[in-house]
């Protein structure tokens, strides 16, 4: 294995490039500017992340808000518990039309969706259960791509026609999402294969509980906390990076499918929305070598363990803690905190939830120690998601595919924003920082000593792969 990885670093070393560079050509890395904010390179109606205010061309921290085409996400959320009602499907609509339902079109839109649910004919066996998955976030973006063939319109760029589709996507994804994960469960798992249909009266939160659970049972405040969850995760802005690949990818003028299997791609990664499971794998490391899940000091000193890269997975990452523009507060966090402790409560999770809480408020005062920095640290959404979904009993398999289930809803928004006002493909610039050389004979290329360390490395890198 020494070997390989020597020979591999001087086959990757032809991708080094110097840090110093960045600076020298003033390249934003990440499209961030030098004070963390995002290099703005494009206007949108969808939604809007506050975190920080500009005055004086200085950055100042605020408490985070959310707005979903201007109103704020939390108005939302406290409407619909006030009358009881969930309100998902009224999100959707708000993200897609601009405005709210009043109750006909409401029960008009939900009913559309409800009746879209159903997968086409032989797709659940032919897409999805021939071809299974360890990973659901892979199967749901190779479902959407075959979605493509099931269309008679697929590359009708109208703005008509791509809502249909992507309504028609909205509707699909807790069906794909739950079957893929079933066909794992019994292909990879060994256990048995259980599929329910869809029900068309469901909400998108009724059908995920219906159709994961062997027995369909959930109760009402499950519904409520999941349904919460998703219009927390339908949108978050032009800029995070699976939406900005949606516009990228749709300024290509691409079709639909492809543009939301883009989303999907970057949704999947540890960094974006994989980073729920993370979570999930840290908080277990903590339980299991903190002893007294109480104490501030103990769980200050192994916090401080892991911020130095020497426990859990050595990345020097608390898992989250922190967020690209949120600096004070991240207001989705706090709203799924205070809705999961009646839960914690009710199932008996109380410990662990007052031990995330703990984390919450220890983390900024571990950064500031071992870093040395006054740099804003504010829980995110991903630090509660996974701990409700366990607590409602949900596989880790799907945390991340549920968080896709309701962030197509705001994908879908941005896809059609970019095709009625983009107009121009995306292409931002890269400068070549690799010298210019002289075409090489190929007589020549092996006379060269170093070339002949290379390629013998090469070649004993390949020969070793793929005979491991």
């Amino acid at each position: 294995m020494k070997d390989i990885n020597k020979h591999l670093s001087e086959i990757t070393g032809n991708d080094y490039i110097d840090a110093e560079l960045y600076n020298k050509f003033k390249v934003k890395r990440g499209l961030r500017n030098e004070d963390g904010t995002g290099v703005l390179v494009g206007l949108t109606r969808v939604g809007d992340v506050q975190g920080y205010v500009i005055e004086n061309d200085k950055k100042i921290a605020v408490p985070g808000k959310l707005f979903y085409r201007g109103i704020d996400v939390e108005s939302i959320i406290d409407a619909a518990a006030k009358d009881k009602r969930l309100c998902f499907e009224e999100t959707i609509y708000l993200l897609l039309f601009g405005q709210l339902p009043d109750k006909k079109h409401l029960e008009e839109f939900s009913t559309l969706i409800g009746s879209n649910r159903t997968l086409p004919k032989n797709f659940a066996e032919d897409a999805i259960m021939k071809a299974p998955s360890r990973d659901i976030m892979n199967k749901l973006a190779r479902s959407v791509l075959t979605l493509y063939s099931y269309d008679e319109d697929p590359e009708n760029q109208l703005p008509e026609n791509v809502l249909r589709q992507c309504l028609e996507l909205i509707a699909r994804f807790p069906t794909m999402a739950a079957y893929s994960y079933m066909a794992k469960r019994h292909y990879f798992d060994n256990d048995s294969l259980v599929i329910h249909l869809p029900e068309s009266s469901c909400s998108t939160a009724e059908t995920i509980l219906s159709l994961i659970r062997p027995d369909q049972n959930y109760t009402r405040y499950e519904a409520e906390l999941l349904d919460m969850s998703l219009v927390l995760h339908a949108e978050h802005g032009g800029g995070n990076n699976s939406t900005f690949a949606v516009h990228l990818v749709s300024s290509a003028d691409t079709d639909t499918y492809s543009a939301i299997a883009a989303g999907l791609g970057s949704l999947k990664g540890f960094k974006h929305g994989g980073a729920n499971s993370k979570v999930i794998g840290m908080m277990e490391d903590i339980k299991k070598n903190v002893k007294n899940w109480e104490s501030e000091e103990e769980v200050s000193a192994y916090l401080t363990t892991i911020l130095k890269g020497k426990a859990y997975d050595g990345t020097g990452l608390i898992y989250g803690q922190g967020h690209a523009v949120y600096t004070i507060t991240d207001p989705r966090a706090i709203l799924l905190r205070d809705k999961a402790a009646a839960l914690a409560e009710e199932k008996g999770l109380k410990k662990e939830f007052n031990l995330h809480c703990l984390i919450e408020r220890l983390v900024p005062v571990v950064f500031k120690k071992v870093k040395g920095s006054d740099k804003d640290i504010c829980t995110n959404v991903d630090f509660y998601s996974g701990f409700v979904y366990g607590m409602l009993g949900l596989p880790a398999e799907l945390y991340t595919p549920i968080f896709a289930i309701s962030r197509v809803a705001g994908w879908c928004a941005h896809r059609l924003e970019e095709i009625v006002a983009g107009g121009r493909i995306i292409r931002p610039a890269y400068k070549c920082v690799q010298p210019h050389l002289e075409y090489k004979p190929i007589e020549k290329r092996s006379s060269a000593k170093t070339n002949k360390g290379f390629f013998r490395g090469i070649a004993d890198f390949f020969k070793r792969l793929f005979t491991r």
